[in-house]
């Protein structure tokens, strides 16, 4: 039996992705979380799914708040979002209407919408969810000097765990590893050192499974679902 009494029960503290074998031992994400999802492709359908729940009343499991989405891979889907919505029961143009959307082609387009944008939008847009998609891909480009990038990189996930923090917002970034290098390790390490709870996403023999690496209240787990459920009304409680 895993350790979750820890976490914080208050329903405007907590948002959970609503699948129930992961519920079961994962209440999810607290606002003051700096989190990463990474491995499987199926990273970024959960980032839509909690684009979605993060705007369900808190009786129903959400934060009755509206989303900033800072997409670092061009991966922001629409229609897999309306999907999503639809599943809960929501009309899809008015979910979407409450996802901010910023895309950045750049790790420098990345790094100003962080530094220059991201607070004045919490306070003005009243979110308590942020999503950073594909943080790490950008600065894997040539063109960013190694050691440029790698402290720009370091400045940047420092400041997204303490505006989590101090804004008492959650903040979940998507990772997915590429062909290992110098410069990708590090980022890596960096990556995992600031984030204060660490998911993984691994299929293997046609199962995926949810891993819990780090959680500064709750022991590792692995729970199993199966790989090939990648609608939502396979994921959702009923």
């Amino acid at each position: 039996m895993h350790d979750v009494t820890a976490l914080s029960r208050k329903s405007d503290r907590v948002l959970a992705l609503g699948i129930p074998k992961v519920d079961d031992v994962f209440l999810g994400f607290q606002r003051g979380d700096f989190a990463v999802l990474f491995g499987h492709p199926i990273c970024r359908t959960l980032l839509f799914l909690l684009s979605v729940r993060c705007q369900l009343p808190l009786r129903k499991g959400g934060l009755n708040s509206r989303v900033v989405y800072i997409d670092g891979g061009n991966t922001f889907d629409p229609y897999g979002v309306s999907s999503i919505a639809r599943e809960y029961g929501l009309e899809p143009k008015s979910v979407l209407e409450k996802i901010l959307v910023s895309r950045a082609f750049t790790a420098y387009q990345l790094t100003a919408l962080i530094f220059e944008k991201l607070e004045e939008t919490l306070k003005g847009y009243r979110s308590r969810l942020v999503i950073v998609s594909d943080i790490t891909d950008l600065f894997l480009d040539r063109d960013v000097p190694k050691k440029e990038g790698r402290d720009i990189f370091m400045k940047m996930t420092r400041y997204l765990s303490e505006l989590a923090l101090n804004r008492q917002a959650i903040v979940v970034a998507s990772y997915f590893p590429r062909l290992y290098s110098n410069r990708s390790l590090f980022l890596d390490a960096v990556l995992f050192g600031r984030a204060n709870v660490v998911v993984s996403l691994k299929e293997s023999k046609g199962i995926l499974k949810f891993i819990l690496e780090h959680h500064p209240n709750i022991k590792p787990f692995a729970v199993d679902f199966p790989s090939n459920a990648v609608t939502m009304d396979m994921f959702m409680e009923t």
